[in-house]
């Protein structure tokens, strides 16, 4: 998959590249030799150190490369062998299992992107599922902005510092839950993000590079998984009714709950939304939780 190489570093889009510029920026997490690896080609100076040669520069390179190679293959293997057997609704659960034996993360979880908040359609723990949940609800974090942005989200520190203060309720929400940094990659092409898959580590710090080019990897199977699989018959349903219908069923709640709220308040389905929100997170619930009760009649909201 070719993920949209920008990251959301920075305190706005394009602030910052950080280690994925877009077109004509910086270096490329799947480039070759020569891609910024800070080594030149020259004579020695006389200080004692010398620039290292151009047949060292190939070597450097090529030996990185066999690493890379490595890697991919490694990850290639794991992922084939997590999903083997697996009918296509296990698939996104499957390849959240396989992210978290292939990288240094407790959890991963995949929501689709939608109007109104993120479906999740999977996680590999409940601790995952509550994070995802938490950021459905909460309509913000950083599986929100990477699908916004259609670029990796790297929140590395939850408990201080930029990351704590641009989500700052969820970050406190993480902390609580044992998380403390967060990797979101989009799911898609640079002209679509269709959902996110989220990473969560419980010890702050950045992915390095090599673990970063296996999320992506992972990420792009996840895309193809969504977007590629067969539906229909082939998988027990109608014949016109998508494979993904029947993973995400809670939400169809949500949105029914929406549309009660409109009627119950005379607002629009954004207020109702962002209501239901409210209401959910004063509760300390989840979206999906209360638009259950609303559904159901246990819960009706009234006017001011």
């Amino acid at each position: 998959m070719a993920v949209r190489p920008k990251d959301d570093r920075g305190d706005a889009p394009g602030d910052d590249p950080g280690p994925f510029a877009g077109a004509g920026g910086g270096p490329d997490p799947f480039a070759g030799p020569g891609d910024g690896s800070g080594l030149s080609a020259g004579p020695d100076d006389g200080s004692g150190s010398r620039d290292v040669s151009g047949d060292d520069l190939r070597l450097s390179g090529q030996n990185a490369e066999r690493e890379r190679e490595k890697d991919r293959a490694r990850a290639s293997d794991l992922i084939a062998d997590g999903v083997r057997g697996a009918d296509a609704r296990e698939i996104p659960g499957r390849l959240c299992e396989v992210a978290v034996r292939l990288l240094p993360v407790v959890g991963a979880s995949v929501s689709l992107r939608s109007d109104g908040m993120p479906v999740q359609l999977s996680a590999s723990s409940a601790q995952a599922a509550r994070l995802s949940e938490i950021q459905a609800t909460l309509g913000d974090g950083p599986c929100v902005y990477a699908a916004t942005i259609g670029a990796p989200v790297l929140a590395d520190d939850l408990t201080n510092g930029r990351d704590a203060r641009r989500w700052p309720v969820f970050a406190q929400e993480a902390t609580a839950a044992g998380v403390r940094a967060v990797y979101s990659m989009p799911l898609g092409n640079d002209a679509v993000c269709v959902g996110t898959l989220d990473l969560y580590r419980d010890t702050p710090g950045a992915l390095a590079t090599g673990d970063l080019r296996t999320a992506q990897l992972v990420a792009g199977v996840m895309t193809v998984a969504l977007m590629a699989l067969p539906q229909g018959e082939e998988n027990g349903s109608d014949a016109d009714e998508p494979w993904l219908s029947g993973l995400a069923t809670d939400y169809d709640e949500v949105y029914q709950a929406v549309g009660m709220i409109m009627v119950q308040l005379d607002v629009g389905a954004d207020e109702a939304l962002a209501r239901l929100r409210a209401h959910a997170f004063a509760q300390n619930r989840t979206a999906v939780e209360v638009a259950r009760d609303v559904v159901w009649h246990r819960n009706r909201f009234e006017r001011d």
